[in-house]
């Protein structure tokens, strides 16, 4: 049977006769205590922490990309946290070090392949925050789609259709995505997704141009490839920008894109048109 008596009046009669009062029921304690604990866990925005991924490796410096400095930070301690990023690289600049203990970290799910390229994806980077960190701004390839007779992702279908609805016409492609050893001549960078070669037949030097700066408007790293730079045919050469299925070499080449080269091995001053760089994710929030 419940007794009547109330947590007061317990308390009173214990008081009185001389023996510890029970606990006062704490009915918002440990759950305030939890959703304060929640909300102090810091943001990590995986837009800023992919870009980061892939332009901080390219520089000569370790200057930081712009706001990314504390999701990286979050990353990166949460990597020391499991032993595979030492002391010494928590420090907000996502290079070589870095990749390489996300890739390790990457393995430890068990993933391969493009799955563990050092990029963060958005279930590997929320396994790492959990009880440490929320992720903000999530990003992702999307599903394989083909086009022109090859396959892409679907993350860059749609930017190479708002490419065209700019451009006034169809683009077509001479090499998709997820091509790996397909044509040597590429260097590895068609081996995962976000990478096209665009086709120029009957393109005047202008509309080449043109094209390059609409597929830049809407966030690829995009060049005019001619046969002097090496052993292809003239074509359009594209990345794209935070594609998380970028193969090693094709993150190089996006990094050096945003540091003002020409994605080519030489690492030459860019040739393209000058456009605001943007990934398709600001294009789309029209920032």
């Amino acid at each position: 049977m419940r007794h009547p008596w109330s947590v007061v009046g317990l308390t009173a009669l214990c008081v009185a006769v001389g023996i510890p009062a029970p606990a006062r029921a704490a009915t918002s304690g440990p759950p305030a205590q939890r959703t304060a604990t929640a909300a102090a866990r810091p943001v990590v925005d995986m837009e800023a922490t992919v870009l980061a991924a892939q332009i901080d490796p390219r520089r000569a410096d370790h200057t930081l990309t712009p706001g990314a400095k504390n999701s990286v930070l979050a990353v990166e301690q949460a990597l020391q946290n499991r032993n595979l990023l030492d002391a010494q690289w928590v420090d907000g600049y996502f290079g070589t070090e870095t990749v390489a203990a996300y890739a390790a970290y990457q393995r430890s799910l068990g993933y391969t392949g493009l799955a563990a390229n050092g990029l963060p994806g958005t279930t590997s980077l929320t396994k790492l925050g959990q009880n440490r960190y929320t992720v903000g701004n999530p990003i992702g390839p999307g599903a394989k789609v083909p086009r022109d007779g090859y396959v892409v992702d679907a993350r860059t279908q749609a930017m190479l259709a708002e490419a065209q609805r700019l451009l006034g016409s169809a683009l077509v492609l001479e090499q998709g995505s997820y091509n790996p050893g397909g044509d040597p001549t590429s260097a590895g960078t068609h081996d995962g997704g976000g990478v096209v070669d665009v086709s120029v037949a009957g393109m005047t030097s202008a509309r080449r141009t043109t094209v390059v700066r609409a597929l830049r408007q809407v966030g690829f790293a995009a060049w005019v490839r001619d046969p002097s730079q090496g052993d292809w045919p003239w074509h359009i050469h594209a990345a794209a920008i935070n594609d998380t299925d970028l193969s090693s070499q094709a993150q190089h080449q996006v990094g050096d894109y945003h540091l003002g080269m020409n994605g080519l091995a030489n690492r030459g001053p860019d040739d393209g048109p000058q456009v605001p760089i943007k990934t398709w994710e600001q294009y789309q929030r029209g920032q």
